[in-house]
């Protein structure tokens, strides 16, 4: 009887020997994970779970975690590790200083500097260095050149470095950058200049916002408390510094009273990059409604004003615009200039023909933009000079008139046609990207909000405006 039990016994731990073994009980173990991690997260209640608005922080500290950890990775990649004997030299362009000024004044010997420049000759243009452009050299335990990076500005950098050969060779290099799409709102109470100010950001971007408009609204005078705004653009950043705005994709301003006036970037392989409506209408009319976009209005047009200098009363067929001494002042539409002189109680004018029947003049000027002449084209928005207090003035202003046919009109009533309407595939295309701009916007619960986030590399042959 015990032999008999014994057999059996054997018989039984073969048998399970070989069942774990086999795939069936890889089956079973599987299945039972399977079946435990369902009833694990059948018992999970909605209340347990975290709300949209931690679900989206969770979100965020996720892009923002590999955002950094791409970075982190790209400069390890392209930053060198170089010997510990070796030395790193750093300097700058000062004013008034050549290449070969700045690398002596760093301490560096004639035979590199001869390196350098012989080596960059022909592919850095030596008379567009600027003061504060940044280098640095890395020379080995022998004092020899190793590597030499030359920083033209953030976007234009040059490195010499030693091939196999022992050779020295040079090239434009390739940019890392981080393009933030992002989104400000705000409300109008003062100013336009005063509702940017809280949102961080540059002067550059609250005159980019205003030029885009420049022919529909006038922000000297037309800005009203409850006037409200939102802006679309694009950040860019190297190393995480700041180093310029790029497009400005989507613009809104709406008045107190409901009016409201829209502005998308488009351009294709058919038009140019411009601003336009839903509609497709060109934002850039003819003619701008102001020739300094960010001013205060001190006299309008009148056929009755006390001069403040001559203390009579006669016509001023003008609108004086304050700002300070040295603002830019710019042409209103395409022309050539007719005029550019002191005018006696004018001071230094300016008189731009536009065709068919239209001449503006800027007048008190304190000075004309370097180079411009008699018979000179000029596009909208060129410099043609600055805001001064020449000739009988009380203070620096701008006195811009416009002609139409030899009559002096109001320029702040003049209502100008759209330079180009889109038609056909191009407006549908116009539409389809303002479709994605409203989805992003939509949402958006924040007035400051970086939509997304994009590294970039720049390379040499392309070409990146920034404002």
């Amino acid at each position: 009887m015990s032999i008999i039990i014994k057999s059996t016994m054997q018989s039984i731990k073969r048998t399970c020997e070989f069942f774990i073994n086999s795939t069936h009980f890889s089956t079973i173990i599987v299945t039972v994970a399977v079946v435990g991690a369902v009833l694990f997260f059948a018992n999970i209640t909605p209340a347990s779970l975290p709300d949209r608005a931690t679900l989206a922080t969770l979100e965020q500290e996720s892009e923002d975690y590999l955002r950094k950890l791409e970075q982190s990775q790209a400069r390890q990649e392209t930053t060198p590790a170089w010997p510990e004997e070796y030395a790193t030299i750093s300097g700058e362009l000062q004013s008034g200083d050549t290449l070969s000024d700045a690398l002596r004044r760093s301490g560096i010997g004639e035979p590199v500097r001869s390196q350098i420049i012989g080596a960059l000759s022909g592919r850095l243009d030596f008379r567009t260095l600027r003061p504060r452009d940044r280098f640095t050299a890395i020379l080995d335990g022998n004092g020899e050149l190793a590597e030499y990076r030359y920083e033209a500005g953030p976007l234009e950098i040059y490195r010499v470095w030693r091939n196999g050969d022992n050779e020295l060779l040079a090239e434009q290099a390739s940019v890392n950058l981080e393009r933030r799409t992002k989104q400000i709102s705000g409300e109008v109470t003062s100013s336009l200049f005063a509702a940017f100010e809280p949102l961080g950001e540059s002067s550059r971007l609250v005159y980019s916002f205003a030029d885009i408009f420049a022919s529909h609204i006038d922000f000297n005078v037309e800005v009203r408390a409850g006037d409200r705004f939102a802006l679309v653009f694009e950040k860019y950043f190297k190393n995480g510094e700041f180093v310029g705005y790029g497009r400005l994709l989507n613009a809104r301003y709406q008045r107190a009273d409901g009016e409201l006036f829209e502005a998308f970037s488009y351009q294709s392989k058919t038009t140019p990059a411009s601003y336009f409506d839903r509609e497709g209408n060109e934002l850039g009319a003819s003619f701008l409604r102001s020739p300094v976009p960010m001013a205060r209005v001190t006299s309008g047009f009148t056929y009755r004003r006390k001069h403040p200098i001559l203390d009579v009363v006669r016509p001023h067929l003008a609108v004086d615009l304050a700002a300070p001494t040295g603002t830019p002042v710019i042409s209103t539409a395409d022309g050539r200039v007719a005029f550019r002189a002191m005018n006696g109680g004018n001071g230094n004018m300016v008189i731009i023909d536009h065709g068919n029947g239209y001449r503006s003049v800027y007048a008190h000027l304190s000075g004309f933009r370097r180079g411009l002449q008699v018979g000179d084209r000029v596009r909208q928005k060129d410099i043609i000079g600055y805001v001064g207090a020449t000739g009988l003035a009380t203070g620096p202003h701008v006195c811009y008139r416009i002609q139409e046919n030899g009559r002096y009109v109001d320029p702040l009533g003049l209502k100008f046609k759209p330079r180009s309407v889109l038609e056909g595939a191009e407006l549908a295309a116009l539409h389809d990207q303002i479709d994605q701009l409203a989805a992003w916007a939509e949402n958006l619960a924040e007035p400051k909000k970086v939509l997304r986030v994009h590294n970039i590399t720049l390379r040499p042959e392309e070409r990146l405006t920034l404002l």
